[in-house]
Parts: C-alpha cells; structure tokens; sequence
C-alpha cells in the first residue's frame, strides 16, 4: 500500500504539467563551458573605473553566451580599458580569448555632457562586436551620443542582446584579423571609423 502511496504522489506533479524536484530540459542554464570568457584590464581606467564595473555589469545581465570579468593580470586581458582626453574609440569586436581589444574612454564626451556609463557601456557594445546607430532611441544603447545628453541608459536593450548572443554561440576561438577597425565616437553625424 506504502508502495502505491509513493507512486501516485510521484505521479501528481507529471499529471498536473509541474515537476518534483527535476529540472525542465528548456529551464536548464547552459553549461559553463559554452560560455564565452572575454577578460578586461581596467587599470588605466581611472575616473572611469565605476562606470566600466556598471557597465560591464549590465552586458553581463544581458547576455548568456559571453561574460565579461576582469584579467588575473593586466597582460593577460583581452582586452583594456583606458581613459583619454579625446574622444571614445573602440576595437569593433567581437573579440575572442586570446584577442587584442581596446577601449578608449574620451573625456571629450563627459565634457559634451554625456553620461560616462552610458559611454562606457557603448564602446564596450564595441567589443562585443555591435556597431553603431546613432538614429536609434534613448533605449538602443548603441544610439550612443544620437539621443542627446539627457539620454543615461546605460543598458542594452534585448535585440542587442540577441546579436551579442549569436556573436559568440558556439564559438570559443580567438579571431586575430591582420587589420583592426576602430571606431571613433564623434559627434558629427557620421560613423568614422579607422584601421590599424
């Protein structure tokens, strides 16, 4: 009868649609290993030290198939973060393990009035290998400096996500081109970018 007992209550949770202590198959977090580990070094960060953590932050929120974490060394990073006094300018990613990216944050921008997190969270949109749209609204991080100053998201939105994803589903490798295209965030009205 106990015996009996023990399988109908097992049976319970299958005929109502729920589970007993199992996970669903589509609730199940992807294997660590399918992640892509991208390392900064934010050492020559600077004034902009708290607004890398954020923004860095929020893409790591995001997405699923990449996460942001700082080096165990500077010269271990794949990529670096650096405060300038120009304008911000980026590698154009995506970057993989055992690349060479880097961020420029410009003080020119803060001093335009635009909000560093935003700024830093744009370029490093870059990294991750999103161009950008500067026609797009306030909720587009990649619309940059478009919106205008009074524009401080600083989050990606989910589309942006999406292609982040797909930038690094299922692939691990470094990619080296023989060339790098930077791009230079001024506002001009129109996208300068440069190869190195």
């Amino acid at each position: 009868m106990i015996k009996r007992i023990v399988a109908v209550a097992a049976l319970i949770p299958a005929m109502l649609g729920t589970t007993s202590g199992l996970a669903s198959a589509q609730s199940a977090p992807k294997a660590a290993s399918s992640v892509v580990t991208l390392t900064y070094d934010a050492s020559q960060a600077g004034p902009w030290a708290a607004a890398v953590r954020q923004g860095v932050a929020n893409w790591n929120a995001a997405v699923h198939n990449v996460h942001l974490q700082p080096a165990s060394s500077p010269g271990a990073a794949d990529y670096v973060y650096e405060a300038t006094d120009g304008w911000p300018q980026t590698t154009l990613g995506p970057i993989f393990p055992g690349g060479s990216g880097e961020v420029q944050l410009g003080q020119q921008a803060v001093d335009e009035g635009y909000d560093m997190t935003r700024i830093a969270a744009h370029e490093t949109g870059h990294i991750l290998g999103l161009p950008d749209h500067y026609s797009g609204p306030c909720s587009e991080i990649m619309s940059g400096h478009g919106p205008g100053t009074s524009c401080t998201n600083a989050k990606p939105n989910a589309t942006e996500a999406a292609r982040v994803d797909r930038n690094y589903a299922g692939r691990r490798g470094a990619i080296r081109p023989n060339t790098r295209q930077i791009v230079i965030d001024i506002w001009s009205g129109a996208v300068t970018t440069s190869s190195r």
